[in-house]
């Protein structure tokens, strides 16, 4: 119980890592401040409120990333901030309204509420690999992606990756903000993020493994690294827990194309409906390598895949979200 008697912040806590994270931190006898868009809505809170240790630990507080000051209330008397609100869905309409400006004012606004705040020791920041990995650079097999590579805004913007810029350009404003102010902050940056969900609604990264099994007769021609959503929740913590935590931690458990994924859902339920081909014809996307020195030296041992994609199908049955 390393968290007993402190208290700390998380952003977005209705989120599909952020709940994980609540939940970790609470099990490890944390206080938490946590904040929401809407407390009213019972998809948000339910499932918050039902965490053990949440009656007596957990405090909810109604904060918009658009408004300024709107986290001052959150911080106050933290000694930890956990900023992991950020939108992320692929069919947007206006970028800069529905990503861009959520990500890097959202960032900002919760920064100034922390620059208020003395007591707090260090700021972790849930960046992605997006940030990292899309810069025109080759990504082939022999390539070893690692915490040196940054997205480049201008190549993100030409190809017109929306939530790649948005994460991008959040973790730029971020770095200056914290070394304009002397913030201590580090960031985390995960791949896609399936393994078990604890909100009743359907994320984006686990919708990914649900438009397999949902009776899709083809699969994406994309190759992606993939995490456990409980990795990703404990490497956070070790990031603020870890004295020695520095920079950024890129979380990829493994690198796989959709063909792998299908492949490995057929291994566990040859029942499955599975799609058998893929979306185009083109050469598959290349798979690539990242680094796993940094994350292993801040003791995080992987869930495999495997057990992640498994996870992640009966918590989709559990919930209603597909039943075979």
């Amino acid at each position: 119980m390393s968290g007993s008697g402190k208290v700390v912040c998380v952003t977005g806590a209705s989120g599909y890592i952020a709940s994980w994270l609540v939940k970790l931190l609470l099990q490890r006898g944390y206080t938490v401040r946590a904040s929401v868009r809407d407390l009213a809505d019972p998809k948000k809170i339910e499932h918050l409120r039902a965490l053990e240790g949440a009656n007596e630990r957990l405090h909810l507080f109604k904060a918009n990333l658009l408004e300024e000051h709107s986290f001052d209330s959150v911080v106050e008397g933290c000694e930890g901030v956990f900023h992991t609100a950020s939108p992320f869905y692929h069919n947007v309409t206006d970028p800069q309204a529905e990503l861009i400006d959520p990500a890097v004012k959202g960032t900002l606004n919760v920064f100034s509420s922390c620059v208020k705040t003395p007591c707090i020791k260090r700021v972790v920041v849930t960046s992605s690999m997006a940030a990292v990995a899309y810069n025109g650079r080759p990504r082939t097999p022999d390539v070893v992606v690692d915490e040196t590579w940054f997205s480049s805004a201008e190549f993100c913007k030409q190809a017109k990756m929306w939530y790649v810029l948005s994460k991008t350009l959040a973790e730029e404003a971020a770095w200056k903000f914290s070394k304009d102010n002397s913030i201590d902050m580090v960031t985390i940056n995960p791949a896609m993020v399936i393994g078990p969900l604890l909100q009743p609604t359907l994320n984006t990264s686990a919708a990914a493994i649900l438009n397999l099994i949902n009776g899709s007769s083809t699969y994406p021609n994309a190759s992606f690294g993939w995490v456990n959503v409980k990795d990703v929740a404990k490497a956070h913590i070790l990031a603020f827990e870890v004295p020695s935590a520095s920079g950024r931690y890129c979380l990829v458990e493994r690198v796989a194309h959709y063909a792998e994924l299908v492949k490995i859902l057929h291994d566990q339920y040859p029942a499955l409906k599975l799609p058998e081909m893929c979306a185009d014809d083109e050469p598959f996307v290349p798979i690539y390598q990242v680094s796993k020195e940094k994350t292993k030296s801040l003791g995080i041992d992987y869930i495999p895949v495997e057990t992640s994609i498994m996870e992640t199908v009966e918590s989709l049955r559990e919930k209603g979200f597909v039943s075979f």
